[in-house]
């Protein structure tokens, strides 16, 4: 069940590093060159940080969800530790879910969130 901790941890922080990273490479850089962003507050400022903050966001969500599993792996919180685990099974399925569902598959980021909940799911027995 450690392994499944971890393996699950890992996997979330890699596809949190690479999310930010291509994100910024290959969607908000050729995004933010665009010269029609909308303008709040007078300006596209507003707009660019929160594109950029609200991309990676999504990153640090998933690295703490890596930080859950990891801190499972590490301890036992005896009646805890199942429905937790599939609490973030269940939301790491409805992110699969929503990333397949949106991208029609285009967007492998559902099969690494698939694997997550997977490892979870059966990690909590």
């Amino acid at each position: 069940m450690v392994l499944m901790l971890v393996t699950g941890a890992a996997v979330a922080f890699a596809i949190g590093l690479v999310h930010s990273w291509l994100g910024e490479k290959y969607i908000l850089g050729r995004l933010f060159r665009r010269q029609d962003l909308p303008r709040l507050f007078g300006s596209d400022w507003f707009t660019r940080r929160t594109l950029r903050f609200a991309w990676h966001l999504t990153t640090i969500a998933w690295w703490g969800f890596g930080s859950i599993l990891l801190v499972y792996a590490a301890s036992d919180t005896g009646d805890t530790r199942g429905p937790v685990l599939v609490t973030i099974s269940l939301t790491f399925l409805l992110s699969a879910i929503v990333a397949a569902g949106f991208t029609r598959g285009r967007h492998f980021s559902w099969i690494a969130f698939l694997v997550i909940a997977a490892l979870c799911w059966f990690a909590a027995g």
